[in-house]
């Protein structure tokens, strides 16, 4: 893949399809050939590598007993031999339906033409029957039919339902077809196509429209997509079919893993065509991942037939057919963060309530520094306790202020401890700051201005140590209150510091989806409208962790980077486990265009900003660092909920790797694969 250029998504694995509604002259197979040309050199044109016609395209689907006309036969096999002939100076694998003869019989099929020559022809396997659909009058099923060849276009060309096609280059993939019903059926041959290896599924069908049946259809070939652990790309019949009983939509669309990539306008009249990048190495990865499919392959019995071609990557840069979102825990569509926010603020309730209920305690005790994390931590506690039907007033709540707390945090926490109608106190650790300085004989305990680790984590580890000692002395539970994003960059003080507690409801939780949390709840009607208030400013007051004094704010991001950023970096690395170069160029898709939209709403105007791909490889390469070097933190880290499908990172759930790993092999990949 090296020779291909950083900016083509052929080179980190993506693979470009096309689902196409022609518009269809019944009986007219010349000129259904002639059409479906044009939009393959249109495909090929947009640099597509695979692309998928309607069932029966070459003749229509509505044309009943002429399927059986000598003539029309005659001229589809002609149709075939033109299409295959001008496919010679074309890239794209393309697939059109067509009736065709074999030994006495007729079938509907699917014909793969690629580079001057029909590939194969793969028969349908199951021939709906009932109620408006009579495929049996016309045509003999596929399902059985293997190891058979035909002669198309003057060449022996595979025959049978036992065909995947397999491009090598430097891109390589695998393609398995089905055609309308047989994705209907309970025993999709797509399912033994996919376990046999095939990452691309293909879908030629027909399918007449009624009211709802649309949704169905896009059920199905999610479903499947989801199943199989593959793309699945459908087109069906559309313009210029028959309208005598049925009508038809155009219906086509793609999907990959369950997700909608790109779908065409239904009902058009003229030919329509979608394209999408399909991520072939994320379908490889996942399929290795979930080792039940692994095991369903391994008792799958594989006969197929394995189609060679030859597929070469347009040369130059193209840019990515699919939408990445920016912040891939914390999706741009409305209704989904709703429903996300939701399912989260949920799960961290249930799992701090289950844990109060197992431990027959009944206080928390929790330090409220003003900031996003503890703001969001205690509203989840004050939720908690009204769920188990126990007082606020038995969560402890403590601001400790140090050498560094800001006049506006302070005021902030004391605010928040008042409206949540919790125990609020306040402890000052300066003297006792000061007292182990002047105990380990630091510069600063001489008057020198001297801030360093020592400096910081002597009141990080104070703070944790104070509230570990009154949840002893008030037979409590600790509360956590750092982030996943935190714990992937190891941005908390290890042991006695802010990477312990008792229980966590927050480790699951990434940064940039905290700050959407508390504007759910801000906005869900369960605070007030001051709280609600009180709520934005938390979330307008800068990430610091407040431990050095000064003018100038401590800004967290200026030190781990930008929390967009190493969040979606977190999400790639540990939930697919890409390449480092891969990662900055979906991260360059996603950042570099501040201008394109897709920003999650209520994100503030100042945090929609662009990125440029030397500070997308900067801050990658000290994800990277950071994230190896402090998995030891994470080894040790308390128990809490899993929030996201993105994964989580407890040593107990989603991940596992030696504290001591080193991180030179990606870092190795990120400086060869990344321009600087």
């Amino acid at each position: 893949m090296t020779s291909l250029p950083f900016f083509s998504p052929y080179r980190h694995g993506f693979v470009r399809v096309a689902t196409a509604v022609p518009k269809v002259r019944l009986v007219d197979p010349a000129a259904n050939a002639a059409s479906t040309l044009d939009q393959v050199r249109e495909a090929d044109a947009a640099g597509v590598a695979v692309m998928v016609f309607p069932e029966l395209g070459l003749t229509g689907y509505s044309i009943d007993d002429l399927l059986q006309q000598t003539a029309l036969l005659d001229a589809v096999e002609t149709a075939i031999e033109t299409l295959a002939r001008a496919s010679a100076d074309l890239a794209p694998l393309f697939i059109v339906g067509a009736p065709l003869r074999l030994e006495g019989r007729l079938y509907n099929t699917a014909i793969a033409i690629q580079g001057g020559r029909v590939r194969g022809v793969i028969p349908k396997s199951f021939l709906p029957n009932y109620r408006e659909f009579y495929e049996r009058r016309w045509f003999t099923p596929g399902a059985g039919v293997v190891g058979r060849t035909v002669t198309l276009a003057g060449q022996n060309v595979p025959f049978g339902t036992d065909i995947l096609l397999r491009a090598s280059g430097p891109t390589p993939f695998t393609v398995g077809i089905e055609i309308c019903e047989d994705v209907w059926t309970p025993t999709p041959p797509s399912t033994a196509q996919a376990l046999a290896g095939a990452e691309i599924l293909l879908n030629l069908s027909a399918s007449n429209i009624t009211i709802g049946k649309s949704e169905t259809r896009r059920l199905l070939c999610a479903s499947q997509s989801a199943r199989a652990i593959a793309a699945y790309v459908y087109s069906a019949a559309g313009a210029g079919e028959s309208s005598t009983d049925v009508a038809w939509d155009g219906h086509a669309d793609i999907h990959e893993m369950g997700n909608l990539l790109a779908e065409t306008p239904r009902f058009s009249t003229t030919a329509v065509m979608a394209l999408a990048d399909i991520d072939v190495d994320r379908i490889r990865q996942e399929r290795m991942r979930v080792v039940s499919f692994g095991d369903a392959a391994a008792l799958t019995p594989s006969a197929f037939r394995i189609v060679p071609f030859d597929f070469t990557p347009p040369a130059g840069d193209l840019a990515l057919a699919r939408t990445v979102e920016r912040f891939p825990f914390t999706p741009s569509d409305p209704a989904r963060l709703r429903d996300n926010c939701y399912e989260a603020y949920n799960i961290q309730v249930q799992g701090l309530a289950r844990r109060v209920e197992a431990s027959g305690l009944k206080k928390l005790v929790i330090g409220i520094s003003g900031g996003l994390d503890s703001t969001h931590a205690l509203i989840v506690a004050a939720k908690a306790m009204d769920q188990l039907c126990l007082p606020r007033a038995n969560i402890l709540a403590y601001t400790l202020p140090g050498f560094a707390t800001s006049d506006r945090t302070k005021a902030n926490a004391w605010a928040l401890m008042k409206a949540m109608g919790v125990t609020a106190g306040e402890i000052d650790i300066r003297p006792a700051a000061e007292q182990m300085l002047k105990d380990l004989d630091h510069p600063y305990s001489r008057g020198e201005a001297v801030y360093d680790v020592t400096f910081e984590n002597v009141q990080a580890g104070l703070r944790t140590d104070y509230l570990f000692r009154l949840a002893n002395h008030n037979g409590a539970l600790v509360v956590g209150t750092g982030d996943l994003s935190e714990l992937a960059l190891g941005w908390c003080t290890y042991g006695v510091g802010d990477q312990m507690s008792h229980y966590n409801p927050n480790s699951g939780v990434a940064k940039t989806l905290i700050q959407h949390l508390i504007r759910f709840v801000a906005a869900s009607g369960d605070v007030d409208a001051a709280t609600a208030d009180l709520l934005e400013d938390i979330l307008a007051t800068e990430i610091s962790p407040e431990l050095v004094p000064g003018e100038q704010v401590q800004a967290t991001e200026s030190f781990v980077g930008p929390y967009a950023l190493q969040d979606f970096n977190l999400y790639y690395l540990t939930r697919y486990g890409m390449t480092p170069s891969k990662i900055a160029f979906l991260a360059w898709t996603a950042w570099h265009d501040a201008g394109q939209g897709g920003w999650p709403v209520g994100l503030p105007e100042d945090q929609r900003r662009a990125y440029d791909l030397a500070e997308i490889r900067r801050w990658l390469e000290l994800f990277l660092r950071r994230f190896f070097a402090n998995q030891f933190k994470r080894s040790a880290m308390p128990n809490g909920p899993k929030i996201s499908s993105g994964g989580a990172l407890s040593p107990r759930g989603d991940w596992r790797m030696p504290s001591d790993a080193t991180a030179e092999v990606w870092l190795a990949e990120l400086q060869a694969g990344v321009p600087a």
